[in-house]
């Protein structure tokens, strides 16, 4: 479980970070490109980040998590690079 965790954190993390570079990068130059990887990106995005929430909660009973490490893990789901440093710092 925490193999698949690590998984998703890495995943969850570069679709964000796509998803922030189609916005930033792409829509200001190609308008027609953006809308189409709009949503492939969004959805994939969404879905990793249920999937990154959902298995924090389900983790954090099994490795016993007090709610500073668990809220740490949860906030960085929101910040760029965040899960990057999860993973590092966390589930080594």
């Amino acid at each position: 479980m925490l193999r698949l965790f690590k998984t998703i954190a890495i995943l969850e993390g570069i679709s964000y970070l796509l998803l922030f570079a189609n916005m930033l990068i792409v829509k200001p130059n190609y308008v027609d490109v953006y809308k189409q990887l709009l949503y492939p990106i969004g959805m994939s995005h969404g879905v990793l980040f249920i999937g990154y929430i959902f298995l924090a909660i389900i983790l954090k009973a099994s490795l016993k998590w007090d709610y500073k490490t668990f809220g740490i893990i949860i906030i960085a789901s929101l910040i760029p690079f965040g899960t990057f440093y999860v993973e590092k710092k966390y589930l080594n």
